[in-house]
C-alpha cells in the first residue's frame, strides 16, 4: 500500500527531426523539451517542476554535430559537453571547449548539452560567458519550417524570448582562429559551480579584445570600456605582449566595471565600503581577467 496519490501519465514524444520536434511542441503547448535532462531532472526531483509532457530531442541527429557556413561554425544544440571538450572541437573554438571540460563531473558532461545550458540560462552556466564573448547568435526553429536568428545576449537578457513552439536549433559562432581562454573559480576543489568565470577572446582582424564575466549576475557581463582600453595598448602587428602592470590594471578595470562601488548616500556623505564577501568576489574577477588575458596573449 502507498500513501502517495497516483501520478498522471506524462506523454513522451521522440521526434526524429527539428521540425518534428517543433510540431510536437505545437501540439502539446505545455510540454517541455528535454535533451540531457541534467537541469530538468534536478528541478523535477526538487519538486520545482511537474511537466505535463516531454518532447525528447535525443534522436535528432542534426543537433548532435556541427557544420561550417560563411566563416562560422553552426553548432547543434544537442552537442554534449563531453563532445565539445574533445581535441577536434577545441581546435575550432578553444574557449567553448575549455568551458565544456569544466562543466562538472563526467556524468554531467556526458549528458548535459549546449542547448540546455542556453535554455536554462542559469547564471553559473559555463558556456554562457564564452558565447557572449564570441558574440554568438542563435538559430531559432519555429512552426512551418520558420527560422530566425537572435544574438545569444538578447535571449539571456530577456530582450528577445522564445515564442510558443519554438526551439533553439543551432548556435552560430564565428571562427576567429585566434587565442581564446576560459577560466572559472569554484567554491571547492575540483569540478563545481562557478562563483565567477571569465572568457577572453582575441579578434586580430578587428584588433579587438572581447571579455565576458559569468556567474556574478543573472547574465554574462561585458566590460566594453575595459575591452576598448586594453585593445588600444596591444601591438597587434608585433608580439602582442603586455607588461604585468597593464594586465593587472585590466583585471581591476574589468572587476570594477562588473562589481562597482556602492553609490554614496543622498546626503552627500562617503559611499559605504563593499561588504567583505563582495570585495573578495571583485578580487576573484580581477585575478581571473588578468590571468585569462595573459594566457591569451602568450
Amino acid at each position: 500500500m502507498t500513501t502517495h496519490a497516483p501520478q498522471a501519465t506524462q506523454p513522451v514524444t521522440l521526434p526524429a527531426s527539428l521540425d518534428e520536434a517543433v510540431a510536437a511542441l505545437g501540439a502539446m503547448p505545455a510540454a517541455v523539451p528535454v535533451a540531457g535532462g541534467t537541469d530538468l531532472m534536478s528541478a523535477v526531483n526538487k519538486g520545482l517542476l511537474r511537466p505535463s509532457g516531454l518532447v525528447g530531442l535525443g534522436r535528432i541527429s542534426e543537433l548532435r554535430g556541427w557544420h561550417y557556413q560563411d566563416g562560422h561554425a553552426l553548432l547543434g544544440t544537442g552537442l554534449t559537453h563531453a563532445r565539445m571538450g574533445r581535441p577536434d572541437f577545441a581546435a575550432l573554438i578553444p574557449a567553448l571547449a575549455a568551458s565544456a571540460r569544466a562543466a562538472g563531473p563526467p556524468q554531467i558532461r556526458n549528458a548535459g548539452t549546449l542547448g540546455g545550458n542556453i535554455a536554462t540560462a542559469a547564471p553559473t552556466g559555463d558556456a554562457l560567458p564564452v558565447l557572449a564573448a564570441l558574440e554568438a547568435e542563435l538559430v531559432i526553429a519555429g512552426p512551418g519550417g520558420a527560422r530566425r536568428e537572435i544574438p545569444v545576449s538578447h535571449l539571456l537578457a530577456g530582450r528577445d524570448m522564445l515564442e510558443p513552439a519554438e526551439l533553439i536549433g543551432f548556435v552560430r559562432v564565428p571562427l576567429l582562429h585566434a587565442p581564446q581562454v576560459f577560466l572559472k573559480a569554484t567554491g571547492r576543489t575540483g569540478p563545481g559551480r562557478a562563483t565567477a568565470s571569465v572568457a577572453i577572446v582575441l579578434d586580430p582582424a578587428r584588433r579587438g579584445v572581447r571579455c565576458a564575466v559569468g556567474a556574478i549576475a543573472p547574465m554574462p557581463l561585458r566590460p566594453l570600456e575595459a575591452e576598448r582600453w586594453i585593445a588600444s595598448l596591444i601591438d597587434w602587428d608585433g608580439e602582442r605582449g603586455l607588461a604585468p602592470d597593464a594586465l593587472a590594471a585590466f583585471g581591476e578595470y574589468v572587476a570594477a566595471a562588473c562589481i562597482p562601488d556602492q553609490a554614496p548616500p543622498a546626503d552627500g556623505g562617503e559611499a559605504p565600503p563593499l561588504p567583505p564577501a563582495v570585495l573578495h568576489l571583485r578580487r576573484t574577477v580581477a585575478a581571473l581577467a588578468r590571468r585569462a588575458l595573459g594566457r591569451a596573449l602568450s
